[in-house]
């Protein structure tokens, strides 16, 4: 069964789209903890983070720092936090979250309310930026 993730992918959902290349996609996470939150995906769909190949691995490391870089210019943060947990989808995911403290990666917390315009001009101003680069 394809995930929330491979229907993002393909086009069946919407998304808030801040990055992408042949392989890799970037969104924001609209259960954020944080403005900014964004969730990096392979678009090969697999279930658990080291499934995938080396290489295949060592590409979305470094797709997902390029989308950190960039991230940070866009959201004030003192760094971009990561974490792979892959128990709430099962479809490999990198987390990337603007944090100016630890408990700002604390998953347990109450999600940011989802606002729609921002989350377009956000994603809008970080995809133009990383297509830049």
């Amino acid at each position: 069964m394809a995930s929330i993730f491979s229907k993002i992918i393909c086009g069946e959902i919407p998304c808030y789209k801040v990055a992408e290349n042949a392989k890799f996609l970037a969104l924001l996470d609209i259960n954020a903890l944080a403005v900014g939150h964004t969730l990096v995906i392979p678009k090969k769909e697999t279930d658990y983070i080291f499934d995938l190949s080396d290489d295949e691995l060592s590409e979305f490391i470094v797709f997902a720092k390029k989308v950190a870089v960039v991230l940070k210019k866009h959201v004030p943060c003192l760094k971009v936090g990561v974490s792979v947990i892959g128990l709430e989808v099962a479809h490999a995911h990198i987390h990337l979250i603007p944090i100016n403290q630890v408990s700002d990666m604390n998953f347990s917390a109450p999600r940011i309310p989802v606002d729609k315009n921002l989350f377009e001009a956000l994603s809008i101003s970080i995809y133009n930026d990383f297509v830049k680069d």
